[in-house]
């Protein structure tokens, strides 16, 4: 095709001829629109703009769009002429078979002569368009989208104008600036008259940027051209991207008005930009820089002029310099030292140009060094270190790489923490070992030039491949030489190595293992002195004795100084001599002190001089020896440590200072990092969490002491004393003394337990303060309907005092009501309408309620509140739900009461709603009378009777003058009167007049006592009226009927809307019910109100208006999750229930709240109207889908327009409705969304919506339906393009950020990336990448399952005051914010995970935050002080694997960055959570994996070691304690069982408790029981029982802890403690930690058999089996000694554990008892344990693939790691090893030829099962008869054997029993063993003979588990109460949930 060219356009016979060769003709159908979405990614996006205007422009101008398209074609086929990139010749073909069909016919549909007029014509007319509407802003929708329409258009059809006319007119360049596009901002000329442009701040920030006098003159840059503001200038100078300048543009002009808008006190000073806006702004952006220069000693390059006006100049420059290398930098963001570094060297080189300094080394003036091409700064400067972190990042291997061989982000960027960074110099010297990717082994300094190339040139070919490649001759940067080049060295890791060990918590937390470890030892003493009162321990010999501790504290720290120097060994070339040699100086001081210590105590043990103290002195006596005074010189330092502790002020001053002393003093104590310096808190936190500590040790230590230690002192001087000489095995060491073997398994349970159980005490003392903490701050205050109608009239002074903003005087009457709710007082004067700005809220709220259908209309009527004029004067018409049935209550306390009225007046006056009630129903009465009786004589009669009872109440007279009998009559006919009124047919006039003769008639004769006076009123009437009859002739008209054609009554009422709804409320009132008091009843819709008003009495500070609220930005980051749910999917049941009806059964009041809203009977009725998109999104906001966190993103945006005209509106205003207001006036509608605009923007990360786009991906639609319904909504990508350069392909990686433009994605920015920017962390990495489109001061990071509220939303204003508020501490950088889960619901599992998260994301972070101070960021909704983390390092970290759990380590490192975290819960977000067992037990592997990898990392290391004694605890018990406690409770558990194994199986414990009893010694039966406490884990729900309580209260929570038991909540938290532990221990261990992708499914749905033993069976069936084998054998060999009660007492929790292991994934497994489902998994399950495993075959399909990848963490595994793994293994041989010498066989021989010939049979079964599989090799498939008769032939020598020796030497049945519980575990062992030595044996007959042994095992652990589940499966009631407790609470909101469990059979 290359020789297609594009004839000339002017001549109309020649126009376009030469593309085609149409052969088609003329049709009169329209053509459908071409695809202009699917344009090829190789192309680029520009082309399909001239796509879209071609679609749009068809239906009026045929020809133009034939015109766009031959362009498009054209540009197509300019950028790839050979049609090489993936998908363009289909393209290509496409677009021409296109044109080809329309080249003739769209001739004839032109208008002009020729095509150039026909371009010229539509091109003016667009044209017109913008020059007539572009000056005024306040039109019509219609107008607007017209507007937007042609200029989107005009640009398009000029180019195209342009390329036909073939000429360049100045007049048509300056047309092409008619659209540029743009986010927020509308920076070119057009935009100036938009309303954001209008705001004084933007103006003021703009100006201060396009103030560019002074600078240097471009020419002596030689660049062409004046640049139009500050930024245009440092693209210029350094090359930064035209997307990035513009996007950093606005950011800045943003960021600069919204901090001179809240600083500026006078509107005179908001047209200039104050200095105090830009100093604010260079304080948050250089402070870290700062930090970093000081920390180097290296002098600031931010110089500032003198001049203050050329200073602020200066200072925007710089903020600008610094956004534009941190907006290019891609994946270096996440190295802000390194930005540092950057920024350092390019501020001197704008400093030097700005003041023409000259360069002292080249005498020039100074220019940038890599001067001003485009992308010159990300070819040179972010490209080659982006390289670096991209080949280092390829070594981790996907994550199984040891964390030693590669750098990750914390490596590289620590690198610049060193003075040597600056060697690499500027320009960089690309030779320095910085930029050396892989370690040498080659010892030679100087290597050939060809070595050198060859290897560039492989890696080159690598990285152009990638787009990698940088621009540029590398060797001219360096300077090298032809001839030779020195070889580079690999850096290694930076400062710490991630080394995989457990002893990394040793070495982290060592203070606090030392502490237990003394503590332990000096209990033990004490203990063993048999001390009774601590006051003991200062007894000399006691207090000698105890002080032996310091002896084991000095052994600690030369493990810890060991341990040191082995894990930073790798990391020795990045450490300078200092710190090296301070690592030697500490392991030399500590094995001094081992020495000396040891040898003073030994020299002066029982040689002390005591002292006598004076008389009444508790310690009687002091004694002083030499070993006392060694240990006080021991513990000087840590006297200095304790009295730093004690004023933080000066402990901070020296960590941070530079001073030389200072450095001198900490040199020490730390290491010299630039992080992890400064952290200490106030001296009153210090003393708060200083006091839980001491208080929650004191408990523990008691305890432990008590319960724990002094019980085994007794017992184990018994055992100690009694000899055992007999044992029943061989005893491999029998001259050990004492019994120590016994000792060792009695005591090593409780030492595990005695490191443990803080963690237990941590949880009661969470539950207490946390609960405390709650009350004190008002949570859970209004908890019930009741409790909210009994307060609600306190609302609006609560809403007043914290929603609206306050005036100036009144702000100190505003402070301290945290604990005082009666400070709400009446409004001021000056506040009246703050009751309806409340209204106004409120009925927004409850709107809000309906559209998402929580409530019906009834529900909608009864709980709006009517906006009157009454508001201003403080009277409120309350909702029609608090006034339910108050109305009917006073007329029957009126009917029956006796007495005086002022009594009757005073009972109904006291209940506030009754008066209230009765005030407005008569008010609404009298109105709807007067409106309605227009005839003279009846209004005369109606204002009579109305005047005569006010005339009653004024004399209090009214239970004399009227009977109040009657009123029930009178009750019933009002309500007739009103039901006529509502219905409004003009047929039913008769019927209103005869009610209202009746009414006449009831108050006249049946009520009034005296009724003579309105009576005379008629008669006197009616005689004038028959008067007039008698002349007239006609008869005389009835009161209320028509007189004569004129109409005594005006009905139907006229089209007045604010009379139908007071018609309509008055109805209400009239007949609602007591039900109405339970309103609303959609119990989602009852937490979120009460909540709300609780939250409306907790303490928040004072919300500014929103035009002086600090600005923010929500991100999501989304990867290919749902975005909506497809009509398909709604209706689809191939796999399990269908959505719709899932959703319809779970929701059943939601789903007819909707068809109410709809206006639809049901489901067809919706198809049949065509609301699918509707029910789609109904669907869609009740599942984990990005619509809904879009939706409820989104209600930030309206809660701040309605605030923003709450903040503006006139009293006149607040009586309308805001929509209507909003509707009505298009200025104030503009003004609002150009304030919502400044204030808010929301920005989904979406880096696939490219290729989804592409491909056709259904999301990729779906995200751009949210972005045109939220044009707000704006989407952050990445583009991956092929290019091709010099005849070579490689790709090119950009971030582009789109908005919703007429129904398309338009491109606002584009900026161009180093690479592929996904090269740590997915997550992480896609953050990173869109946050440079984010606007604001801060940033709240939302997760895609997660929701908003409307009410919630107008809360936003005073969370961001939080980081205003601490004014005189530091300010807080993370505000953590409160979660509510919204998918407990229905199931049980859902509902115990909605609680434990509860209980986290509340109390547990509550107390984090204070007293502990160690709250960090767990996951989402927090909001980030967004300058203070893009400075340092992002929102999260991304290295591969090590930051599994990125969201942590942004807590962390904000920590150690001298940042503030705190909590708040008086605002919360909706968040989403997994709802069956598989999906749960998925989440918490992830969340352990990352745990287990935090254990390893620099961070909390760091912590750890930094923070203080008491805050180190609270970080430990908070973080990876939790998990690591949770692995030693399992493994105490084991501990304790083999323990007991050891003494029942070598007789100690048969021999101890004989001669017990001889003994009558009762206390050692009792010790060796004492371990059955370890279940004490279960105090750790207590927490959560404690949140219950509080925001439920506490029966209600008392009554859910009991329910949750017999829904079996212990199986399912014991099943997550055998998860947790079991991922935490084996990923520290081997690794292999990964990101486990739940699915966030929305269905429960039954998962098969097979699946779950995958999941589970190594994790937990293993262990659960293990457990099992175990208690049987230990049951097994008790019984001759031990009672049943003894042996129950200690084992009970050990079976639950056991049983629990195995059985529950099947008991919460939905319809796991069904017959059918057993059948089908049965089969299954076979299928899948036989198939062939290979390459290709999924887990999911066969064993032997599953098997294969279970291996994974092995065959990565270290050496050491794989020892322990055998060594661990071992355990499995001490069954074998005990029970032969207990079969009856072995005749009581204890000989170890009995152990070896034990081994000879598992080898003769070895030979066996290797002979059938060489039998079925050879036979099985040519010779089956021969095959089977070998397999008769070994089974009858095994039987004969067994018989024979059964008769010859005593075997008995119990024997076999026996040689299974004894060979199985072998067995086992060896596969274990097999696996970890797999590389050395996989090539031999081995590997297959341990698969074929592993295959039987797995097959027979199946088997043992489907057994039982099958015979269960036969009674019918066990599944029935399987569905009972797994769907209770769906019973108890009484749905229907066995359809769903009957899926789609039941749908058929």
């Amino acid at each position: 095709m290359s020789e297609i060219t594009v004839a000339d356009p002017i001549h109309e016979t020649n126009t376009t001829r030469a593309l085609t060769t149409s052969t088609s003709t003329s049709h009169d159908t329209s053509p459908e629109p071409f695809d202009s979405e699917r344009v090829p990614v190789t192309l680029g996006t520009d082309i399909r703009s001239f796509l879209r205007v071609a679609n749009r422009v068809e239906p009026h101008d045929p020809r133009i769009a034939y015109l766009c398209r031959v362009h498009a074609f054209e540009m197509a086929h300019i950028k790839d002429t050979y049609s090489t990139g993936r998908g363009v010749r289909q393209f290509k073909t496409a677009l021409l078979q296109r044109l080809e069909q329309d080249e003739v016919t769209t001739i004839a549909k032109r208008k002009e002569k020729s095509d150039l007029g026909e371009l010229r014509r539509v091109h003016r007319h667009y044209k017109n368009i913008i020059d007539q509407r572009s000056d005024s802003w306040d039109l019509e929708n219609s107008h607007k989208e017209k507007l937007t329409n042609a200029r989107e258009i005009a640009p398009v059809l000029y180019e195209v104008l342009q390329r036909f006319t073939n000429a360049a007119c100045p007049q048509g360049l300056a047309e092409t600036d008619i659209f540029v596009p743009y986010n927020i901002l509308p920076l070119d000329h057009q935009g100036n008259q938009q309303e954001i442009m209008r705001l004084p701040e933007i103006k003021a920030a703009l100006t201060a940027l396009r103030n560019i006098r002074g600078l240097p003159v471009m020419q002596d840059l030689q660049k062409p051209g004046a640049a139009v503001d500050l930024f245009d200038c440092l693209q210029c100078w350094f090359g930064f991207q035209e997307g990035n300048v513009a996007n950093q543009r606005e950011h800045l002009i943003l960021l600069l008005a919204n901090t001179h808008i809240r600083q500026a006190s006078k509107e005179t000073f908001e047209l200039k930009l104050g200095d105090g806006a830009v100093d604010e702004l260079m304080k948050k952006f250089f402070k870290n820089y700062t930090n970093w220069c000081k920390f180097l000693g290296r002098k600031r390059n931010i110089r500032l002029p003198y001049v203050k006006q050329d200073a602020q100049q200066y200072k925007i420059l710089y903020i600008g310099l610094y956004l534009l290398i941190w907006g290019e930098a891609a994946n270096l963001r996440f190295m802000p030292e390194c930005l540092c570094y950057i920024f350092h060297h390019m501020a001197y080189e704008l400093h030097g140009m700005l003041t023409g300094a000259v360069s002292s080394t080249t005498w020039e003036k100074v220019l940038p060094a890599y001067g001003g091409q485009p992308e010159s700064f990300l070819n040179n400067v972010v490209t080659p270190i982006y390289r670096v972190i991209y080949k280092e990042a390829e070594k981790n291997k996907s994550g199984m790489a040891d964390h030693s061989t590669w750098r990750n982000y914390d490596d590289l960027n620590e690198y610049f923490w060193s003075p040597d960074c600056f060697q690499i110099g500027w320009p960089m010297r690309l030779d320095h070992d910085f930029f050396c990717m892989h370690p040498s082994d080659n010892s030679k300094g100087i290597k050939s030039r060809g070595t050198v190339e060859a290897k560039e040139e492989r890696e080159g070919h690598e990285d152009e491949e990638m787009g990698l490649k940088s621009e540029g001759n590398e060797d001219e940067d360096t300077g090298v030489t032809m001839e030779e080049v020195r070889e580079q060295k690999w850096l290694g890791k930076t400062n710490f190595v991630e080394t995989r060990s457990f002893w990394q918590i040793f070495r982290s937390f060592d203070r606090m293992w030392s502490f237990f470890i003394l503590s332990l030892q000096a209990l033990i003493i004490m203990a063993c002195h048999d001390m009774e009162s601590p006051f003991q321990m200062f007894d000399a010999i006691v207090f000698e004795d105890v002080m032996s501790i310091f002896i084991t504290s000095a052994i600690l720290k030369v493990l810890q100084a060991i341990l040191d120097i082995a894990f930073t060994w790798k990391a020795r070339h990045t450490m300078d001599f200092y710190q090296r040699l301070k690592y030697v100086l500490k392991l030399v001081v500590a094995m001094i002190w081992t020495i000396v210590l040891p040898v003073c105590y030994a020299d002066s043990r029982r040689k002390h001089t005591c002292h006598s103290t004076e008389y009444g002195s508790w310690p009687g006596e002091w004694c002083i020896s030499s070993y006392m005074v060694a240990v006080a010189f021991y513990l000087m330092t840590n006297a200095v440590e304790m009295v730093l502790f004690l004023v933080p002020t000066v402990s901070k001053y020296i960590e941070i200072s530079n001073f030389q002393l200072c450095m001198i003093l900490s040199w020490w104590t730390q290491p010299r990092l630039f992080v992890g310096r400064g952290m200490q808190e106030g001296l009153v936190s210090i003393i708060k969490y200083t006091l839980f500590w001491l208080l929650l040790l004191s408990s523990k230590f008691s305890f432990s002491y008590t319960f724990e230690i002094k019980p085994l002192i007794g017992p184990t001087r018994q055992i100690m004393k009694i000899g055992v000489k007999e044992y029943d095995w061989h005893e491999l060491f029998p001259k050990v003394k004492s019994n120590a073997g016994a000792i060792v398994a009695i005591w090593s349970p409780i030492i595990l337990v005695f490191f443990m159980d803080t963690q237990i005490w941590y949880s009661v003392f969470c539950t207490i303060f946390g609960g405390v903490y709650g009350i004190l701050h008002h949570l859970g205050e209004i908890r019930t309907l009741g409790t909210l109608r009994s307060r609600f009239h306190s609302l609006p002074s609560a809403f007043n005092v914290c929603l609206i903003p306050s005036s100036l005087r009144n702000d100190q009457a505003r402070k301290g009501r945290a604990f005082f709710p009666k400070k709400f007082q009446k409004e001021s004067e000056t506040e009246k309408n703050s009751v309806a700005k409340f209204v106004q809220v409120w009925n927004q709220i409850i709107a809000s309620f309906r559209l998402e259908d929580l409530i019906n209309n009834r529900e909608l009527d009864l709980m709006t509140i009517p906006l009157t004029p009454e508001l201003f004067s403080g009277l409120v018409r309350w909702p029609v739900f608090l006034l339910a049935n108050k109305f009917s209550t006073a007329l029957n306390m009126a009917r029956d009461f006796e007495g005086k009225d002022e009594y009757l007046f005073r009972k109904i006056r006291k209940d506030h709603h009754m008066y209230c009630a009765v005030k407005e129903c008569y008010e609404s009465l009298k109105l709807i009378l007067e409106t309605l009786v227009v005839g003279d004589k009846e209004k005369r009669i109606v204002f009579g009777i109305l005047n005569a009872v006010e005339e009653s109440i004024e004399r209090l007279s009214l239970l004399e003058d009227f009977q109040m009998s009657e009123l029930p009559t009178l009750h019933a006919k009002c309500i007739e009167l009103v039901e006529l009124l509502v219905e409004g047919n003009k047929h039913h006039y008769g019927k209103v007049v005869k009610v209202l003769q009746d009414i006449f008639e009831v108050v006249t004769h049946d009520m009034m006592t005296d009724s003579s006076r309105i009576l005379d009123l008629l008669y006197s009437s009616e005689q004038i009226e028959g008067d007039t009859m008698h002349i007239s002739g006609f008869p005389e008209p009835q009161l209320f009927a028509s007189n004569h054609g004129q109409q005594s009554i005006k009905f139907p009422f006229p089209d007045n809307a604010s009379l139908h709804k007071q018609i309509k409320r008055f109805h209400l009132l009239l007949t609602v019910e007591d039900t109405a008091t339970d309103m609303p009843v959609n119990l989602e819709a009852r937490r979120r109100i009460s909540f709300f008003a609780t939250s409306l009495f907790m303490d928040m500070p004072n919300a500014p208006k929103v035009r002086n609220m600090m600005s923010f930005s929500v991100m999501t980051p989304y990867y290919m999750e749902e975005v909506n749910f497809s009509t398909e999917d709604l209706h689809s049941s191939e796999e399990e229930v269908p959505i719709m009806f899932y959703m319809s059964v779970i929701y059943p009041d939601e789903w007819k709240n909707f068809l109410e809203r709809m206006e639809c009977e049901d489901l067809d009725g919706l198809r049949s109207t065509g609301k699918e998109e509707e029910l789609r999104n109904w669907a869609s906001f009740r599942g984990q889908t990005l619509s809904r966190t879009v939706r409820g993103m989104m209600y930030y945006r309206k809660a701040l327009k309605l605030q923003a005209f709450l903040d503006m509106a006139e009293d006149e205003d607040l009586l309308q409705s805001y929509d209507v207001v909003e509707r009505g006036n298009s200025t104030l509608s503009a003004h609002l969304d150009a304030l919502a605009d400044m204030k808010f923007t929301y920005v989904i990360s979406c880096q696939m919506f490219g290729s989804q786009k592409a491909s056709g991906d259904p999301h990729a639609q779906g995200i751009l339906d949210l972005m045109i319904r939220y044009p707000s909504l704006r989407v952050a990508y990445v583009e991956e393009k092929e290019e091709t350069v010099e005849d070579k392909i490689h790709k090119v990686y950009s971030s582009i950020l789109v908005k919703a433009v007429n129904g398309y994605d338009q491109e606002v920015y584009r900026i161009k990336l180093p690479g592929p920017p996904n090269i740590g962390e997915g997550k992480p990495e896609n953050q990173n990448h869109g946050i440079i489109f984010t606007r604001g001061e801060a940033l709240q990071t939302i997760d895609m399952n997660q929701d908003n509220y409307l009410e919630e939303a107008f809360k936003i204003r005073n969370v961001l005051q939080e980081f205003l508020r601490h004014q005189r501490q530091k300010p807080p950088t993370i505000l953590g914010l409160r979660e509510h889960i919204f998918t407990g619901s229905v199931s049980s599992l859902a509902w115990f995970m909605s609680y434990q998260e509860t209980s986290f994301v509340t109390i547990g972070q509550r107390l984090l935050a204070n007293p502990l101070r160690v709250r960090f960021h767990y996951g989402h909704p927090d909001l980030f002080d967004r300058m203070f983390h893009i400075t340092r390092g992002g929102i999260s970290k991304a290295s591969k694997t090590i930051n599994l759990s990125e969201d942590v380590f942004a807590g962390f490192n904000s920590t150690l960055r001298r940042g503030y975290v705190t909590y708040h819960e008086y605002l919360q977000v909706g968040k989403g959570r997994d709802v069956c067992l598989n999906q749960i037990s998925k989440f918490e592997a992830k969340v352990a994996n990352g745990n287990s990898e935090q254990t390893l990392s620099r961070d909390i290391y760091r912590l750890a070691r930094r923070f203080d004694f008491f805050r180190m605890l609270s970080c430990y018990f908070t973080t990876i304690g939790f998990y690591f406690n949770s692995l030693i409770s399992v493994i105490g558990i084991y501990v304790f069982l083999y323990g007991q194994l050891y003494l029942v199986l070598s007789g100690l414990e048969k021999a101890l408790l004989l001669q017990a009893k001889m003994q009558n010694i009762k206390s050692l039966e009792t010790a060796l029981a004492s371990q059955s406490f370890i279940q004490l884990g279960l105090l750790t729900g207590l927490p959560m029982v404690m949140e219950i309580g509080l925001e439920k209260g506490f029966l209600t929570a008392v009554k859910d802890f009991v329910l949750m038991q017999f829904q079996l909540a212990a199986v399912f938290f014991t099943f997550s403690l055998g998860t947790k532990a079991h991922y935490y221990g084996r990923t520290i261990l081997h690794g292999g930690a990964k990101y486990r992708p739940t699915g966030r499914k929305v269905v429960v749905f039954h998962a098969s058999f097979t699946e779950n033993y995958r999941l589970y069976s190594r994790s937990h069936f293993v262990k659960g089996f293990e457990l099992l084998l175990l208690l049987i054998v230990y049951d097994l060999f008790r019984r001759s000694y031990q009672s049943s009660m003894a042996y129950v007492l200690i084992t009970y929790s050990i079976w639950f554990m056991s049983i629990t292991w195995l059985f529950a994934p099947f008991l919460f497994n939905p319809s796991g008892f069904n017959w059918g489902n057993i059948v089908d998994d049965w089969k299954d399950w076979n299928k899948w344990i036989k198939q062939q495993g290979g390459i290709g075959i999924q887990q999911d399909k066969s064993w032997e693939s599953w098997w294969n990848d279970e291996q994974a963490h092995l065959r990565h595994s270290g050496l050491i790691a794989r020892l322990i793994e055998i060594l661990l293994s071992l355990r499995f041989f001490i069954y074998q090893y005990g029970l032969v010498y207990h079969l009856d066989i072995s005749q009581d021989n204890k000989n170890f030829l009995v152990y070896v010939l034990s081994w000879v049979v598992i080898f003769a079964i070895f030979l066996l099962v290797q002979a059938v599989k060489l039998g079925r090799q050879q036979f099985s498939a040519n010779y089956h008869l021969i095959f089977r008769l070998f397999k008769a032939c070994l089974f009858l020598g095994v039987l004969a054997t067994i018989i024979s020796l059964s008769g010859i030497c005593q075997l008995s049945l119990m024997d076999l029993l026996v040689c299974c519980l004894a060979f199985l575990p072998t067995g086992w062992g060896l596969i274990l063993i097999a696996q970890a030595v797999r590389p050395k044996i996989q090539d031999t007959g081995l590997w297959e003979l341990t698969r074929v042994l592993a295959q039987a095992y797995d097959y027979g652990m199946g088997a043992v588990l489907f057994a039982p589940i099958a015979c269960l499966a036969w009674m019918p009631i066990i599944a029935a109460f399987q569905t009972r407790f797994l769907f209770n609470e769906a019973f108890k909101r009484r749905l229907q949930i066995q359809p769903i469990l009957a899926g789609k059979k039941k749908q058929s």
